[in-house]
């Protein structure tokens, strides 16, 4: 055992300890947090506006700072973007997040000196909680790759302003600088397509223990790394025995991975986004992640069917109920106040507390009213692979409301690594799944509303090209499991 590796062991012991101090007194943790948000912003522009200085109860804030999404602050973001200090947190953030919007166009989100500590930390002890669980440690000897965007930022009135991945790469703690890659060089290649070979190039040859990545784009990796090795990832590096990853659901990847690897090899999820580092995955034998309750970021929750009525219940972390779907709402040491990330989580435990994520608050399927959300459909599509042989890259749903002919459905458009045999068989699989799951789409597949899912078949690449022609292959960028239209699905039909 080498001295780093023990020394890991070590660290990680320490780790584990402190983070059972938190969890255990959940309710306390998050009334500190917020008793420490409050007092730092009281005299900011935002705290003034809504008077920090007379919340003395979370009751007080909730009736005091309605729940917003990015457009409900943009105003206040941008004059911290144009140079502005204490609008929304004291002085000015070290940087801005730049991320995809919607309706704005491009999202900056602040990173302060206060809160991008956590983004470090929670990754380091994500990391630190394996190896106190299982024992493993070698890959610390070992070379670990981060597939990111771009480390370059521009800089702007003192704010420096680039992608959340290519922030964090300067602050890579500097004892795993020297294991770490891809080079600086390759990390600002700003075409991906390009910069996925010549991260194969770079590493193929390299004793590679750990990858990290959001599963679509590391299994780009895998693919090229197969083709010019001409054998399995696995075979390649034999010592990578563990995979990180965040941003999508890794199931409906997994068994085109272990085909690519060659093996299975354990996995951390993590639940990161440019808002906060919310949670990560403590334990390989319990589902759900730990949510970060002592991050600088105070939570609630509003549930996901109620969340679109009038003034809906806001539940703190004492309130929650196990296998609800909720809306994800935070207040961060970064000036973020009650706002909605668009997330929905469910809890697994409560004791202490672990999350999975369920969805997006708009990324939905409620056509007819079945309301049928992310969650649902990967664990339909995982269930129906089950002791197959089939093995799917990528896909996405949408309805169908206006066929040619018979009744609507969901249309699933699905990659296949391995083509199912009969594929009329696997979507009755997978819609068989879907009515266990949903009631509601139960109910109209039996009142003959809707007919069963129909399949069609997206050509290899055929994602990768859809998120290019929009400018969005590669980094961080995610194809949306569902959406309630045909945006998608109609780029497929011409």
């Amino acid at each position: 055992m080498s001295l780093k590796t023990l020394g890991a062991k070590i660290f990680a012991k320490i780790i584990h300890l402190q983070t059972q101090k938190w969890a255990k007194n959940p309710v306390a943790t998050q009334q500190k947090v917020f008793n420490q948000l409050l007092a730092a912003a009281k005299g900011t522009r935002f705290g003034q506006e809504h008077d920090f200085y007379k919340i003395n109860t979370y009751a007080d804030f909730a009736a005091k700072v309605p729940v917003r999404d990015y457009e409900g602050l943009k105003t206040y973001v941008d004059r911290v973007v144009h140079g502005e200090e204490d609008v929304l947190w004291p002085g000015k953030p070290l940087y801005f997040a730049k991320t995809s919007g919607t309706t704005s166009g491009a999202k900056y989100i602040p990173l302060t000196a206060e809160s991008m500590p956590y983004h470090i930390t929670a990754a380091r002890n994500a990391i630190l909680s394996y190896i106190h669980e299982t024992g493993n440690a070698g890959f610390v000897d070992g070379k670990m790759i981060f597939l990111q965007g771009s480390p370059e930022l521009d800089e702007k009135h003192g704010i420096k302003f680039g992608r959340l991945s290519g922030i964090v790469a300067h602050f890579v703690p500097a004892y795993l600088q020297k294991n770490r890659m891809p080079s600086w060089e390759t990390n600002v290649i700003d075409d991906w397509e390009t910069k996925v070979d010549a991260i194969v190039a770079e590493t193929i040859n390299e004793d590679m223990a750990v990858i990290s990545g959001i599963p679509s784009w590391v299994q780009m990796y895998f693919e090229k790394l197969r083709q010019k090795g001409g054998r399995p990832v696995g075979d390649i590096f034999k010592n990578f025995n563990l995979f990180i990853y965040g941003g999508v659901n890794y199931e409906p990847y997994r068994a085109r991975f272990e085909s690519l690897i060659g093996r299975r090899v354990d996995s951390i999820e993590l639940f990161p986004a440019s808002e906060g580092f919310f949670a990560y995955q403590d334990s390989q034998t319990e589902p759900g992640m730990l949510l970060l309750l002592n991050a600088g970021i105070f939570y609630e929750f509003i549930k996901a069917d109620e969340f679109f009525t009038n003034n809906p219940r806001r539940y703190t972390i004492g309130e929650v109920e196990l296998g609800v779907n909720y809306a994800l709402i935070i207040s961060t040491n970064a000036g973020l106040w009650a706002y909605n990330i668009g997330d929905t989580v469910a809890f697994t435990s409560l004791a202490p507390y672990r999350v999975v994520v369920t969805g997006r608050i708009k990324h939905y399927i409620s056509a007819f009213g079945e309301h049928v959300i992310g969650k649902e459909v990967e664990s339909a599509l995982k269930e129906a692979m089950e002791g197959t042989e089939v093995s799917v890259n990528e896909f996405t749903v949408a309805p169908q409301i206006n066929p040619e002919s018979g009744l609507p459905y969901h249309e699933w458009l699905i990659e296949f690594g391995n083509e199912p045999n009969d594929l009329d068989a696997f979507a009755l699989k997978i819609d068989a799944a879907m009515r266990k799951q949903n009631v509601y789409y139960d109910d109209l597949i039996v009142g003959n509303v809707l007919r069963t899912v129909v399949i069609t078949n997206v050509a290899t690449n055929g994602f990768q090209d859809y998120m290019k022609s929009i400018g969005k292959l590669g980094g961080q960028n995610k194809l949306p499991r569902l959406s309630n239209d045909r945006k998608i699905a109609d780029y497929f039909k011409y």
